[in-house]
């Protein structure tokens, strides 16, 4: 006799995977927070997301040969594919975002990189003709409109270099929605895990090599304590796991409503910023972050 699951064991598993999506996306956010830390320290992006990805390394390394030892050998245009979408979507997205955030508050880097789906849905519309309805035009022209409003109010009170912090955080946004549009065959193929072992790990040499021509290799082993112990944080609670949460939470209870769960990062990095970082919380911020939610939460919706 079939047994049949209780109504409460699903739903158990609706929110233990919601949870998991949450605090995922908590910790993704929080890196902006750490990253603001290490600045404090006189390092520069250069020296951030290079020991954000040496601690990380070993880690998805581990991974990545796990999966390879178990699962078919991939064919060298896959090879490729992953080479360029870990210099795109993790190398060159996460150095424009550890840049910008040298000129920008946190809570408008978060706001900014939310609008990586409207990216997404914008590439879609002029390259690949993609019909977008109506509701994703008032979404799309919800979240800039709060994102503009969260700028004007920045360009107040942080001057000029906002506007070059902003438009490095832009250009994060635009490199990761190419990822996302990319690996979206690949990944079916590949499988998730083993894309974004493989990618980060493409992405670690680039950011080791940046690094020796840029830098002297020796300050790598020269920071304080301080430096260190952030990057270690940075590197297993805002990389590792929240890619792991993610996805975990996504094959529990499906993208939609993942990507709904991420909402609460552009709050929590509004809240994380005021308590670790001292930056104000304003009306308009709240006003803003609201729109920008609102309109993504739209997207959200319509892709559901």
């Amino acid at each position: 006799m079939t047994a049949i699951a209780h109504p409460s064991s699903h739903r158990q598993a609706f929110l233990g995977g919601l949870l998991l999506a949450v605090v995922g996306a908590v910790f993704f956010s929080a890196k902006a927070i750490v990253a603001k830390l290490m600045y404090r320290y006189q390092v520069d992006a250069v020296m951030v997301i290079t020991l954000r990805m040496v601690f990380a390394f070993p880690m998805f390394l581990a991974v990545a040969i796990w999966k390879a030892r178990s699962e078919p050998a991939l064919a060298r245009a896959d090879w490729l594919r992953i080479v360029v979408l870990g210099l795109t979507g993790y190398y060159l997205s996460s150095f424009l975002d550890f840049l910008g955030l040298q000129y920008i508050s946190a809570g408008l880097e978060r706001l900014i990189l939310f609008l990586t789906p409207s990216f997404v849905m914008l590439i879609a519309f002029f390259v690949f003709k993609r019909r977008v309805g109506w509701v994703e035009w008032i979404a799309l022209l919800v979240s800039y409109a709060g994102t503009v409003l969260v700028l004007m109010h920045d360009l107040d009170t942080g001057g000029s270099n906002v506007l070059l912090g902003s438009g490095l955080v832009l250009g994060s946004a635009f490199c990761y929605s190419i990822y996302l549009i990319g690996s979206g065959e690949l990944v079916r193929r590949v499988g998730a895990i083993r894309l974004v072992a493989y990618a980060m790990c493409v992405s670690t040499v680039a950011c080791v090599i940046q690094f020796v021509v840029l830098r002297q290799p020796g300050t790598l082993l020269q920071q304080v304590a301080g430096v260190y112990q952030l990057s270690l944080f940075n590197a297993v609670f805002c990389t590792v796991l929240p890619v792991f949460l993610t996805m975990i939470a996504v094959s529990r209870i499906g993208a939609p409503t993942a990507a709904q769960a991420g909402l609460v990062g552009p709050v929590s990095t509004l809240f994380m910023g005021a308590a670790l970082l001292d930056e104000p919380i304003t009306a308009i911020q709240l006003v803003g972050t609201a729109l920008v939610l609102s309109g993504i939460w739209l997207l959200s919706r319509k892709k559901a």
